[in-house]
């Protein structure tokens, strides 16, 4: 076997495999042993968003990654941002829990007072004398590194040495957001919420559009006549005539954008709405050709959002020079960025029990590089059902819970997936599989960049 290929031991059966693409069994969702084999077999092998570099941002400014049983602290030292096991190397005691700034004093385990300065190395053990030498080897009492890597302003951690690097997991993810200065973003808000819900159900409610319709009706309303992709059958003859004049259709255009940026904040931020609204009564677009005029709308609200926002010294990037990416970019596995404009909303879920999960929900601004901001702090999370949730999560966490309920419902066997617009659902779902029974890391590293995708892709040919 080469090198390059790590192998871990793998299941002689994978329980509830997905066999059919199309078809993804109920019981991934909430099975008991499921959820342990993930906890085992998963996520300690892949990238996870830790935090956003921004949370600490001077030395000795720490935080907190903790997912399930494991976890880690990223702390920022005068060579850089790095990550360690957060236990004692005594007795195991956790170090360190919520974020903190420990510059000076470093990290103090609270039962035996044994100490480590913020790169990790031992500083203090009371009663030298009492223990062996052997025991107190720089290898056995520094603190454990755990492997860390960064993209998109975040550092990313993973608990396998062997896996493949940050990069190379997500290249393809990275090279579409990179052009919108995903790295220069910053935090306007950041709520958390623990949702009665298995984690991949939550993923899973942003891999596809089609649930617009229902689900957030004031945007379907606001949809421009025409434009409703999931109602018209393939090859179906074009959209009809649109008896709109021009000003109309920049109305139009402003409310459906006007109802986004309420119910999501940065997806579309409140200035991108200020800007449309300066600018309309001085636009004049040509008639005749509606979906034509809407183009040249929209191009021209980019480019003044793209010049006022370079104005005020914010790394804008030009919005109309960027390829048009899809709404929703998934970074596998459990990180989504939504970009419309120049700012993003953001979400990261995390795994609690078979049937919860916490979510996080962050609007991110592209502000000036000069200009001072306050160090982010992980919220309190919400119930799911707290009001003080921007629309769309609101609506978008009503149906989870009741989703999750109905699973357990007599005779539901397996989702039944468009192979057309839901199959980032079992692109990921089958890589999950493809971690689960052993596939060697070289296949798993393909199979995590196509399972990476953006909202409302086809199934996928995963490679096993």
């Amino acid at each position: 076997m080469p090198d390059d290929v790590h192998m871990h031991a793998p299941l002689t059966t994978v329980p509830f495999k997905i066999t059919n693409p199309e078809r993804i069994p109920s019981q991934r969702y909430y099975d008991e042993e499921f959820f342990k084999l993930e906890n085992e077999l998963f996520w300690p092998r892949v990238w996870q968003f830790a935090c956003r570099l921004e949370e600490i941002p001077e030395v000795g400014d720490w935080v907190e990654y903790k997912n399930l049983d494991k976890s880690v602290i990223v702390v920022r030292t005068k060579s850089g941002v790095k990550a360690f096991h957060n236990a004692c190397r005594h007795r195991g005691v956790q170090l360190a829990s919520g974020h903190g700034s420990c510059e000076v004093q470093g990290f103090t385990c609270p039962f035996h007072g044994w100490r480590w300065n913020i790169d990790g190395q031992n500083t203090f053990v009371l009663g030298k004398h009492l223990f062996s030498d052997e025991n107190l080897a720089a290898a056995e009492i520094n603190l454990k590194p755990c492997r860390v890597e960064f993209w998109g302003g975040c550092a990313f951690i993973n608990h396998d040495d062997d896996a493949a690097p940050l990069l190379e997991c997500i290249g393809p993810s990275a090279a579409r957001l990179d052009p919108h200065n995903v790295d220069k973003l910053k935090v306007e808000w950041w709520y958390s919420a623990i949702v009665p819900t298995n984690w991949k159900l939550a993923m899973e409610a942003f891999m596809e559009g089609y649930h617009v319709m229902r689900t957030h009706p004031q945007l379907h309303v606001t949809m421009l006549p025409g434009t409703d992709t999931y109602a018209a059958p393939m090859g179906a003859a074009p959209p009809p005539r649109i008896n709109m004049t021009s000003k109309e259709l920049i109305e139009h255009s402003i409310t459906y954008m006007q109802v986004l940026s309420e119910g999501m904040a940065g997806m579309v931020h409140a200035n991108d709405i200020a800007i449309a609204n300066d600018i309309k009564d001085k636009v004049v677009l040509p008639e005749g050709d509606p979906y034509a005029a809407v183009g040249e709308w929209y191009r021209i609200w980019q480019d003044e959002i793209t010049k006022r926002g370079q104005a005020r010294g914010v790394p804008m990037p030009d919005l109309n020079a960027l390829p048009q990416i899809a709404p929703v970019q998934f970074i596998f596995p459990h990180y989504f960025l939504l970009p419309t404009f120049g700012n993003m909303s953001s979400y990261r879920i995390r795994p609690l029990t078979a049937e919860t999960c916490l979510f996080e929900i962050w609007s991110l601004v592209l502000y000036p590089e000069d200009e001072k901001r306050e160090r982010p702090i992980a919220p309190v999370p919400l119930r799911h059902d707290d009001p003080s949730f921007p629309p769309i999560p609101q609506q978008d966490y009503s149906n989870l819970p009741l989703q999750q309920l109905g699973l357990h419902a007599g005779g539901f066997e397996y989702m039944r997936l468009s192979r057309n617009i839901e199959g980032m659902i079992s692109n990921y779902q089958r890589t999950l599989d493809g971690f689960l029974g052993g596939v060697p890391d070289d296949k798993l590293v393909k199979a995590v960049q196509i399972a990476a995708g953006g909202m409302d892709d086809p199934i996928m040919d995963i490679g096993f």
